[in-house]
């Protein structure tokens, strides 16, 4: 088979974005001459197609997929005829492709891991390392349970903090469209009233008349300033140095920092622990923890120890310097490296943070609603001062 084209999308040991294209005769040759130049794939496919197994799946589907994998290598049960099995049976048709196509190729001899390689968008590269290692120290029902037991939390945890933010950005919603009403049509309508009676107009209703005359007339100028300011937020996002001043300035509010890092540090130790457990070695491990982070702040931290490890050091010589992580997680990693039970104390740091992110997320909406509450207040006492002044000047004029 001759070589052809892959295009790629990848990131680097310091955590950037990288796209480009690489030769190869297959993607799992692709893949492994990405990973010799220090990359981690985030998706591979044939330059000028589109790839057929190019379709995700929800994480729920992958909860449900990584559980059923792990019932299977724990029962000793073939794992192609038993996946084949599950793909029959399933409904949703782009479950039951991705389950037949990993099917046939475990059939046709490929690894489980490499089988995942296929399918790039469905499992990420945490996901492929910790089955490959534990493929090789023979672990794998215990991480495939651990990989479940992970993902279903992120699914619970997502699920917590959208049910959190479904109020408060209902009502910001809701209070928009408001005061656009106000500003566009009833202001003005009162301004105007008030003027041809020769009312003095004060510079609050003066000013919101104007505003709201400049949103009728030039709201597409609004729109493009708009779609501007949130291209440029994506932009710099996508720029590392842009993402760590975003992420600096967000860590900032008291109540989202301590929901960042809360998730931050629990993502950080729960795949830390599978890693480990599945048979990764320690600075492996570490990449792989501080990348599933999302968190520019501790990929630095995670940068500092895996150069510390690298070159002999041990965690605890190091941690107290990584101030992203909170102290209680720097001491449970400590004493878990010098039980060598690093893995269990990664267990418990998850299993504190778990609660407490989840506490926070449940209780987001009720931190949020006194805010709510000045904000709305503070709107509608400008509005009802830009229209009751000119009120009681005209009362005084014809009094």
């Amino acid at each position: 088979m001759s070589a052809v084209s892959f295009e790629y999308r990848a990131v680097d040991a310091a955590g950037a974005r990288r796209a480009g294209s690489v030769l190869g005769r297959t993607e799992k040759e692709a893949y492994r001459q990405l990973t010799a130049m220090g990359l981690t794939p985030l998706s591979i496919r044939q330059a000028g197609g589109r790839n057929p197994r190019a379709s995700t799946i929800g994480l729920r589907q992958l909860v449900q997929f990584t559980s059923q994998l792990s019932v299977l290598v724990s029962a000793k049960i073939s794992i192609s005829e038993g996946l084949y099995s599950i793909s029959e049976a399933e409904t949703d048709p782009k479950v039951k492709a991705l389950v037949k196509d990993i099917s046939q190729r475990v059939a046709s001899g490929e690894t489980i891991a490499d089988t995942l390689l296929h399918h790039p968008r469905v499992f990420d590269s945490i996901y492929v390392e910790t089955v490959r290692a534990a493929e090789k120290s023979g672990n794998l029902p215990a991480a495939l349970e651990f990989l479940a037991d992970m993902l279903e939390r992120q699914e619970e945890t997502r699920r917590q903090i959208k049910a959190a933010m479904i109020y408060p950005a209902c009502v910001l919603v809701a209070l928009g469209l408001a005061v656009i009403f106000l500003l566009t049509f009833v202001v003005p309508k009162f301004a105007t009233m008030f003027k041809d009676r020769g009312v003095p107009l004060p510079m609050l209703t003066t000013a919101l008349q104007e505003f709201g005359w400049s949103i009728q007339s030039y709201w597409y100028i609004y729109l493009a300033v708009i779609a501007g300011a949130l291209f440029a937020l994506r932009a710099a996002w996508a720029n590392t140095l842009g993402r760590k001043r975003i992420d600096l300035l967000v860590h900032k509010v008291p109540v989202l920092r301590r929901v960042l890092v809360g998730l931050a540090v629990q993502r950080f130790t729960q795949v830390l622990g599978v890693s480990i457990h599945s048979g990764l070695g320690l600075i492996e491990s570490l990449e792989l923890a501080g990348r599933s982070a999302g968190r520019p702040t501790l990929m630095t931290d995670v940068d500092k120890l895996v150069t510390h490890v690298r070159t002999g050091g041990r965690l605890a010589e190091c941690l107290p310097r990584c101030t992203y992580l909170t102290p209680f997680a720097r001491r449970m990693l400590i004493a878990g490296e010098s039980a060598a039970e690093l893995p269990r104390m990664c267990g418990v740091v998850t299993r504190h943070y778990e609660r407490e992110t989840s506490h926070l997320t449940k209780n987001l909406s009720i931190i949020i609603e006194p805010i709510l509450i000045l904000l709305i207040t503070g709107v509608v006492l400008i509005v009802a001062l830009a229209i009751f002044m000119p009120m009681w000047s005209m009362v005084e004029l014809l009094g």
